[in-house]
């Protein structure tokens, strides 16, 4: 007599998705209140770890610490959440968190809520999204919010509200890249205002800067760095538009640098 074939094992029907990792950090300090909003907008989508710099790491970009030791400690800033500060940048943050905290991948790293906006060319020197950025370079998916206001008093009402919505877009997607990051800046103003979300491309736009050169009290040069931020960009599909407009934009981002159209004219047209 045939053997019988084994039975195929099936989930029993009360089983559940194993209970999200949700690592929160940011670059504005573990104590400012852009975290706290997004801590507060994430609550009960799963397992929450807080590892944030113990001061502000603005305008960081993606820099780590070689030089000195890291520190880090724990902190009771959160209801019932797990907390840390720690001695270096929000890409330091994500590095320790992952192999001294969670010592596995989070299911999702999320960063922010900034104070002031990271849209267009901020990117680049951004701590809070270089912290997202290295998540995903880390294959952990990964989400940069920021707020277009630079109040330590800025509402955070509305934009807890979209980066709930968001983050369980994200969590929700069975089919999602694990290189995943995406940059989302919320529009300064209350929810009625603000008339949904425009998934974006990264705005043509920068600063125009100069250094302010003063003298202290010894009568020693010293130079501020300041500018104005200039668009050049009038595309109606651009994360600048859409916060002029009051709309959420969301930009997705990649750390792969190349310029892929500039490569084939390059294959093409140099000889070596």
């Amino acid at each position: 007599m045939p053997k019988k074939k084994a039975a195929a094992k099936t989930q029993p029907k009360n089983h559940k998705r194993k209970k999200p990792i949700i690592l929160v950090t940011n670059d504005d300090g573990v104590a400012a209140p852009g975290i706290r909003a997004l801590v507060e907008a994430v609550a009960g989508l799963g397992k929450v770890i807080v590892v944030a710099p113990d001061k502000p790491q603005s305008g960081m970009g993606h820099a780590i610490t070689i030089g000195h030791p890291l520190r880090m400690q724990k902190v009771n800033l959160f209801d019932d959440v797990e907390a840390y500060s720690c001695s270096g940048t929000p890409v330091d943050c994500v590095k320790l968190a992952v192999d001294k905290i969670i010592h596995d991948k989070p299911t999702i790293c999320i960063s922010g809520i900034n104070h002031g906006a990271n849209h267009s060319i901020n990117v680049i020197y951004s701590g809070t999204m270089s912290a997202a950025l290295e998540a995903a370079i880390e294959s952990i998916p990964s989400i940069g919010f920021s707020l277009l206001d630079l109040s330590i008093e800025a509402d955070f009402t509305a934009a807890k509200k979209y980066a709930r919505t968001i983050v369980e877009q994200v969590l929700n997607d069975v089919d999602l890249d694990k290189h995943l990051c995406l940059n989302v800046n919320f529009p300064k103003g209350s929810e009625k205002m603000i008339k949904g979300i425009r998934v974006c491309r990264q705005a043509y736009a920068k600063y125009e800067e100069e250094f302010d050169e003063r003298k202290d009290p010894h009568g020693r040069r010293y130079y501020w760095l300041t500018g104005e931020f200039l668009n050049f960009d009038r595309g109606k599909d651009t994360d600048v538009w859409a916060l002029e407009n009051q709309y959420v934009s969301v930009v997705p981002v990649q750390f792969d640098l190349t310029h892929y159209e500039l490569k084939k004219k390059l294959e093409t047209n140099w000889t070596f």
